[in-house]
């Protein structure tokens, strides 16, 4: 054995790098067995789920988008109003709470954070009760409203966080200019606000593209269907499509593969500034 590679394996590199190969395995595995599981048929899939099996049914995509394209185009509607809702509430209800004092403040912010612990299952039936008193139910709205509600209490407590640890001199040199509450607002929290704005974002994203049980329980046209209820359509009591129904995982996972890439350096950036800030 040559000494450097014997130094590698006495400083105990090696097993750090067999964890942390173990590990990676273990992250993609899953991963790698629906893109293997989306090259099959039906019949390759029932003979041998895990192995890879010949010939790749790479016509399993075009006939998955063919079904899923409507539910995908739903999910990007309700997932970017959403998000966009939820992040401009959440930044204005945190500059509140952040750069203004008036009585019960500190009470009513802490009352917010109090919710953070109440379990989301218990809210869905006062929920449901309340969007379909207000004929809510089969709409965009059902999805909307209460996604961009239930993002207002981690938003706030999130933003608020950052808008509190900004120097106080920016303010007061923009009230000495004349600017007013919203001007401050617009032109120094939210430019000076963007990784953390965007770390949110992101986060309201994934939790809204994901959920199933919100919208199972309140939609059932399939027009409005989001992409995790339209993957149901691969399914039914006496049969399974096995390669469309992973194929429409992995091109339903794309966009958020997509928004990954572009958007990481933002995200890691907004987390490391909050723990800072905090």
């Amino acid at each position: 054995m040559s000494k450097p590679l014997r130094d590698f394996v006495l400083k105990g590199d090696l097993a750090r790098t067999l964890a942390l190969a173990a590990v990676l395995f273990a992250v993609f595995y899953p991963f790698l067995a629906m893109l293997n599981l989306s090259l099959k048929d039906s019949g390759q899939f029932q003979h041998d789920p895990i192995g890879v099996a010949l010939p790749l049914h790479f016509d399993n995509y075009p006939e998955a988008w063919s079904v899923i394209q409507r539910y995908v185009l739903n999910s990007v509607l309700v997932s970017t109003a959403s998000t966009v809702g939820a992040v401009a509430l959440a930044a204005y209800s945190a500059y509140i709470f952040a750069r203004f004092s008036f009585p019960g403040r500190e009470l009513l912010f802490y009352l917010i954070l109090a919710l953070m612990m109440v379990p989301g299952v218990l809210t869905l039936v006062p929920a449901f009760v309340l969007v379909k008193s207000l004929g809510l139910l089969n709409t965009y709205w059902v999805l909307i409203i209460p996604y961009v509600a239930s993002g207002q209490v981690l938003g706030i407590f999130l933003i608020r966080s950052f808008f509190a640890a900004l120097p106080e001199e920016l303010f007061e040199a923009a009230r000495v200019d004349g600017a007013s509450s919203w001007t401050v607002f617009w032109r120094i929290l939210i430019p000076l606000s963007k990784p953390i704005l965007g770390t949110f974002a992101i986060m309201r994203v994934l939790s809204t593209w994901n959920d199933l049980v919100w919208p199972l329980t309140t939609i059932s046209r399939k027009s409005l269907m989001t992409i995790t209820l339209g993957l149901i359509s691969f399914r039914s009591d006496e049969w399974t499509n096995w390669g469309g129904l992973f194929s429409g995982y992995t091109l339903a996972s794309l966009p958020l593969l997509l928004l990954f890439a572009f958007t990481t350096r933002y995200f890691i950036r907004g987390l490391s500034s909050g723990a800072i800030k905090a």
